[in-house]
């Protein structure tokens, strides 16, 4: 079963200096309808003006991942952590018991455009912690990059959740394919072009999560650039 999310259905603000789109709820956006998919709570796509940015501010008990796809985002919080995030870039970070952070627009005049997901922890009052990457665009062209995993298997980053977060930047007609076990989600989310994800076709912006499935197969129209989570249910 294929739940599609269209991009004109997620809830959009603009503040001027940030103009965000929530695929699920999320602060003044409320979305019963649209809690989560499993484990997966946000998928914020946000565009920051120059020289802006989000203050110091709390979290805790959530896997923090941030997809930079233009421009760049500083990075600085209570655990001493400081960074620029750049596109290829991923970053994440462990709330764990209590962290506070920062994430500004470093640049005067260029927007940042990135994707803010969260993802439930296995289980509450984890330690804090932070970690960054820079990823191979040429590793996923036509193939399943794997960027987030609770083992760090083919060098990537490690998230404190049996879950998978994958991209793919595929050529026209191309496809990729991941098979799913029956206690096992997906949530495909299309950051730029057009796939269609097993017989449902999707465009940039939209999502769709897929279960009670044996096999998730996405195959590109002209071209796709997608975000792959293999969730627990």
């Amino acid at each position: 079963m294929i739940h599609l999310r269209p991009s004109a259905s997620r809830g959009r603000f603009d503040h001027g200096w940030l103009d965000t789109r929530h695929t699920f709820s999320f602060g003044d956006y409320y979305d019963p309808d649209h809690m989560g998919f499993g484990p997966l709570r946000v998928i914020n796509e946000d565009i920051v003006a120059g020289g802006q940015g989000f203050g110091m501010h709390p979290h805790r008990d959530m896997e923090i991942l941030t997809v930079v796809l233009s421009g760049a985002l500083e990075h600085r919080d209570s655990l001493g952590s400081h960074g620029v995030i750049r596109p290829e870039d991923v970053q994440h970070m462990t709330a764990g018991r209590g962290v506070r952070h920062s994430e500004f627009n470093p640049s005067a005049d260029t927007p940042v455009h990135l994707l803010q997901i969260w993802i439930k922890p296995r289980e509450p009052g984890l330690t804090p912690g932070y970690s960054q990457k820079t990823f191979d665009p040429a590793a996923r062209r036509n193939r399943l990059q794997i960027l987030a995993s609770p083992d760090g298997r083919e060098s990537s980053l490690i998230i404190q959740q049996e879950a998978t977060m994958m991209r793919a930047g595929l050529s026209g007609g191309a496809s990729v394919s991941l098979a799913l076990a029956p206690d096992r989600l997906a949530w495909v989310q299309v950051i730029s072009g057009s796939a269609r994800v097993n017989d449902a076709a999707l465009n940039a912006g939209d999502g769709a999560g897929v279960e009670d499935e044996s096999n998730l197969t996405i195959t590109s129209g002209v071209g796709a650039d997608v975000l792959v989570f293999d969730l627990p249910r």
